[in-house]
């Protein structure tokens, strides 16, 4: 006879390998191609130009290689070596490209995502080149670049900050300047906040005069930036660069830009990269940009006709060209130059002028 102790015994045991099932493992996805730069059917790309390609998530680093990525001006292939990072693979040509001549680059099925997945099928773009030798030019800052931080009608710290380098407003006046703790000087003032110099619209000649030139250099260089044409990357991940890994080049997008994870900007000391922000910036709390191969924060251009925002803690670096206003959270670290057409406020930040 079962008897209800013995019942309620199968009941639990069969309550218990119930709970007690795996849960089951994703099925890998298939990977993508999500941006190749130069773009397919670019032309007039630089003569020194690093080939690449961005990938819809982590490779197996050891199926990205010469022979998976090539490229080749007909039937002949280019000499050149192969390297990846983040989700980026990049070609690097061992010799300048030929002025006005096809190239055609290609990936293969032979690269495989971290899971062992293969791309679905090769991939073929083409592109010409120009006569230049080098790449993007620099936007060139004029006066602007003698400010780690610019701005037209407002610079506001909530105490306490570090930051390395001058500061100017104009046409505002020093009043607009908060939570520095600022103490006035002839055509100049400073704080102990600041290794530096403040300078404001109201203090003595030359002050006045050299902050319109600044002004309007910044200016000049908001609608250099914006008015760059021919884009290596367009609307690459719709706006989000979380997790990505920018090579030198031009990016536009038409809407805003996040950066909800770590970003790596990678490239040699000369190598430029302009984004082309027709949106917002915003950068979430504890965000690093990081930069690798040697790339530099003086050569990294932020333009953004909306609003800049740096989360609390994030670390982030390059040129801000800010047509309405930039905003750093508590404790965020920032290294470039903070250059807006309206304010820029501060919360307890690290702000460095690049080297």
């Amino acid at each position: 006879m079962v008897t209800a102790v013995a019942i309620a015994a199968v009941v639990l045991v069969a309550g218990c390998k119930k709970s007690d099932s795996p849960t089951p493992t994703p099925t890998p996805t298939t990977p993508t191609i999500t941006a190749k730069s130069p773009s397919s059917n670019a032309t007039n790309v630089a003569l020194n130009k690093v080939i690449s390609i961005t990938f819809s998530e982590a490779m197996d680093i050891s199926t990205i290689n010469t022979t998976t990525f090539s490229l080749k001006q007909g039937t002949v292939a280019v000499s050149g070596t192969v390297g990846y990072s983040g989700t980026t693979a990049t070609f690097i040509p061992s010799v300048a490209l030929t002025a006005g001549t096809v190239y055609s680059a290609t990936i293969t099925t032979g690269a495989k995502s971290a899971a062992g997945i293969s791309l679905a099928a090769n991939t073929t773009w083409n592109f010409t080149t120009g006569s230049n030798a080098t790449g993007l030019a620099v936007v060139g800052l004029g006066a602007a670049g003698n400010y780690v931080i610019l701005a037209k009608t407002a610079i506001n710290n909530n105490p306490t900050s570090s930051i390395t380098g001058d500061l100017g407003i104009s046409p505002a006046a020093t009043s607009y300047i908060t939570g520095l703790s600022i103490t006035n000087a002839t055509g100049y003032a400073t704080s102990a906040q600041v290794t530096g110099k403040i300078y404001a619209a109201d203090m003595a000649s030359p002050t006045p005069i050299n902050l319109t030139t600044a002004v309007g250099d910044m200016i000049t260089a908001y609608n250099d930036a914006a008015g760059r044409p021919s884009p290596d990357f367009s609307e690459l991940g719709t706006g989000n660069i979380g997790g990505k890994t920018l090579t030198e080049g031009l990016y536009k997008w038409t809407n805003t830009v996040t950066a909800p994870t770590n970003v790596i900007i990678s490239g040699s000391s000369t190598d430029v990269w302009i984004f082309q922000i027709a949106g917002n910036l915003t950068v979430s709390s504890g965000v690093k940009i990081t930069l690798s191969g040697g790339a530099q924060a003086k050569n990294i251009f932020w333009q953004v006709a909306g609003t800049v925002s740096i989360g609390t803690t994030a670390q982030f670096k390059g040129v801000i060209l800010s047509q309405t206003g930039i905003t750093l959270a508590r404790g965020a670290a920032f290294t470039g130059r903070a250059l807006a057409q309206t304010a820029v406020i501060l919360d307890g930040n690290v702000v460095t002028k690049p080297l």
